[in-house]
């Protein structure tokens, strides 16, 4: 266990080199911080720091920078998420309320953290298979083609035209509406196919191919639909931070493109709390020079998806973790409310 006093300087170390760029000396650190002991004792402090590997030496000057273990200590121990001023929360919520779609909400939320964090933002769309029925609807396009409409509870739509075997009346669409609805509205997607097995029974003969053919597009939408889906922008930021990439950037580059690395690195939304990964605890060798911040948003008490950050390991954790939880707080709003 580190003594309270090794902890400020390590605090301290952290803050000045993500506000700096430059590694941290201890005049340095004695001149900007309140740490009430002299600059021998702070060296002293900085040698026991770099022998328990919470901070290293770049190079040959005297500085040293935070490691992957600081940082972790620095994040579980010293860092508070920093809140947004009332300006920052006001200018989030009316930016996300203009959205008219969840593509929009997914788009604007990307924008916006990017904007906020300076980092590449991450949003994954709401999942299905944690999503409930808000609405089937079923539209007559012509006398055996039906247009299948499902609208989940996180505000996802999906359509699908559907060429019927015979020709399927109004009256017997709107039944068959009404029926559906009534089985599967506010259940969840995994439940679906269970509620619906004996429904074409419960109608005439003659209904029951057409009623067959409806129920089972509407199982293969959600069937496809499963696959996870995200949003990624504000890559460019990356540029602003060659030298946190002590070789190249192309493979931090190269793993963004990846949709699977990204989803395995926001990790479930189950786990819906701040996660924080740093360095090397990003298993895809690619990000190893990077840290990810993520947490879950939905529109009730349960996270359907989860949103984050990438960034330099040199990032402002305590107002990233503030402006990722702020954000996923406002779309789980607007889903709720929508």
């Amino acid at each position: 266990m580190l003594s309270e006093r090794r902890l400020e300087v390590l605090r301290a170390i952290v803050q000045d080199y993500v506000g700096t760029e430059e590694p941290v000396g201890s005049k340095a650190l004695t001149e900007r911080h309140n740490l009430h002991v002299s600059p021998a004792t702070v060296r002293n402090d900085m040698a026991a720091l770099e022998e328990e590997g919470y901070i290293a030496q770049p190079h040959t000057s005297a500085g040293r920078v935070p490691t992957d273990k600081g940082y972790r200590l620095f994040v579980d121990k010293l860092a508070g998420v920093k809140p947004l001023s009332p300006a920052e929360r006001r200018a989030i919520q009316n930016f996300l309320a203009g959205a008219v779609d969840l593509d929009d909400v997914v788009g604007r939320t990307v924008r916006l953290l990017a904007q906020l964090t300076r980092q590449v933002a991450v949003v994954q769309y709401p999942s299905l298979s944690r999503s409930t029925v808000r609405h089937v609807e079923l539209l007559s396009l012509a006398p055996a083609r039906v247009m299948l409409v499902l609208i989940t509870d996180t505000g996802r739509v999906e359509q699908r035209v559907i060429d019927c075997p015979a020709p399927f009346g109004e009256t017997s669409l709107a039944d068959l509406r009404a029926r559906l609805n009534s089985r599967i509205v506010g259940e969840r997607f995994p439940d679906v196919p269970q509620l619906v097995a004996d429904l074409p029974d419960s109608f005439d003969q003659e209904e029951r191919g057409t009623v067959t053919t409806v129920l089972s597009s509407l199982l293969e939408t959600l069937a496809e639909e499963t696959e996870e889906r995200l949003m990624i922008g504000g890559t460019a930021n990356l540029t602003r931070f060659g030298q946190d990439f002590p070789l190249t950037i192309r493979p931090v580059l190269e793993a963004l493109e990846e949709q699977v690395v990204l989803l395995r690195l926001l990790g479930e939304a189950k786990d819906s709390g701040m996660t924080v990964r740093i360095g090397h605890e990003n298993a895809h060798e690619g990000l190893t020079s990077t840290s990810v911040v993520s947490v879950g948003y939905g529109s009730g008490d349960e996270a359907v998806a989860k949103l984050g950050v990438v960034g330099p390991t040199r990032m402002d954790y305590p107002g990233t973790m503030g402006a990722v939880r702020a954000v996923a707080r406002y779309v789980g709003q607007i889903l709720a409310e929508n």
